[in-house]
């Protein structure tokens, strides 16, 4: 039995800090509390130029060059990387998990085979989405996903973090078997949020009587940002006080910009900075009223589930992944994918305090279950997977 003994386990990934996106924070998160409750847990990821590891836990970089198509996001060449086969070597992992099915995935199952060990994958993205923006070319994409799938084919545990994911991950042509493993968030759900809404106030420098919409999270197009972008006038036609705040950057946001000049509200709208103190976004989550998130592209935005701790909901496309968790009207808002009817939900929404504080309420109480609770589960998961390994 492998109960007794620490457990070494090896997260590949194809991002990671200072890249900040869900599956970067999921990995952080996997690797903080399995070296706390498991054994070592090393992250395997490409190298960032100009930037120091600081974890508590280790990172090994591999070498890398810098991609045309999606900055600052990096190719990893871990085959050409030979200090890295040497740092593996002495590294006695007992089970590798890919949080990709690329570079860093593919190097992870050549461990694995090497090593003689099990390999879980989780899917995470809508990867044809990621491929068309990049490659326009539709059978070189169709040829891409075929990949894919005989990546997640090849390995011995498929993990979606939820149940609407597997659809996606079905209808690229996967028929294996899976398992749902929820993501968690690193943000503790506080009842009472005052003082990090007036720290967040504070911050964004909007007080008490000014409604705010709040968007965090990478700004790419595959989001949906133009949809949003263009529902807002309409939303401030009908509320003159409200304010959008958008955190996060991405090669989208210079356009976002211009079009927010050219529709004529950029004097109400704040672009911010990615914001990497975790604590303070906690505080800009509190001050935000309600969170927008028309993407029809993410799987399980952990973004949704970070308001909600801080009491701000969010409407989101009814029917889309993401809005597996959302009851609408309950703990959350849903809407048609139609960009009047999304201005029309927020306007509803902020126009009644007490139901929108109900709703806040609910969000915060079935949308937050802690990394910790969600690790506590992978650890008895990859123990089972080990005992079976074994037998």
């Amino acid at each position: 039995m492998v109960h007794m003994m620490s457990i070494t386990t090896g997260l590949f990934n194809d991002g990671y800090v200072p890249i900040m996106d869900g599956v970067t924070i999921t990995v952080k998160n996997y690797a903080f509390w399995l070296e706390k409750m498991l054994g070592p847990a090393y992250v395997v990821t490409p190298y960032i130029p100009n930037y120091e590891d600081s974890d508590p836990f280790k990172v090994i970089r591999f070498l890398s060059v810098p991609t045309i198509v999606r900055p600052p996001y990096r190719l990893g060449l871990p085959d050409l990387d030979l200090r890295l086969k040497l740092v593996l070597k002495n590294r006695d992992f007992d089970i590798v998990h890919a949080h990709t099915p690329f570079t860093a995935g593919v190097f992870a199952r050549r461990v694995a085979k090497e090593k003689g060990i099990p390999m879980v994958a989780t899917f995470h993205s809508k990867y044809r989405d990621d491929l068309q923006r990049a490659i326009a070319i539709k059978p070189i994409v169709d040829d891409q996903i075929k990949r894919i799938v005989d990546f997640y084919y090849s390995v011995n545990h498929v993990w979606v973090p939820q149940e609407s994911v597997a659809k996606t991950l079905r209808e690229y042509g996967y028929k294996g078997p899976y398992d749902v493993v929820e993501n968690g968030i690193d943000m503790e759900a506080v009842p009472d949020i005052s003082a990090h809404w007036k720290r967040g106030a504070e911050h964004l420098n909007l007080p008490a009587g000014v409604p705010v919409g709040l968007y965090v999270g990478q700004h790419v197009l595959e989001k949906n940002l133009e949809f949003l972008i263009n529902a807002l006038p309409v939303v401030m036609r009908a509320l003159p006080e409200f304010r959008m705040v958008f955190v996060g950057g991405g090669y989208a946001k210079p356009q976002l910009q211009a079009w927010a000049r050219e529709l004529g509200i950029i004097d109400r709208v704040i672009f911010h900075d990615v914001v990497f103190d975790r604590e303070l976004l906690q505080c800009i989550y509190a001050r935000g009223d309600i969170f927008l998130f028309p993407s029809l592209y993410d799987n399980a935005p952990l973004v949704v589930r970070e308001a909600a701790a801080f009491k701000t909901p969010a409407v989101l496309i009814k029917g889309c992944t993401a809005a597996e968790v959302i009851k609408d009207g309950e703990n959350g808002y849903l809407c048609e994918n139609d960009r009047e009817a999304f201005a029309q939900r927020i306007v509803q929404a902020l126009g009644d305090e007490e139901k929108h504080r109900k709703i806040a309420e609910n969000a915060q109480r079935t949308l937050c279950r802690t990394w910790k609770d969600v690790v506590s589960e992978v650890k008895d998961r990859y123990l089972k997977i080990l005992d079976r390994w074994e037998r």
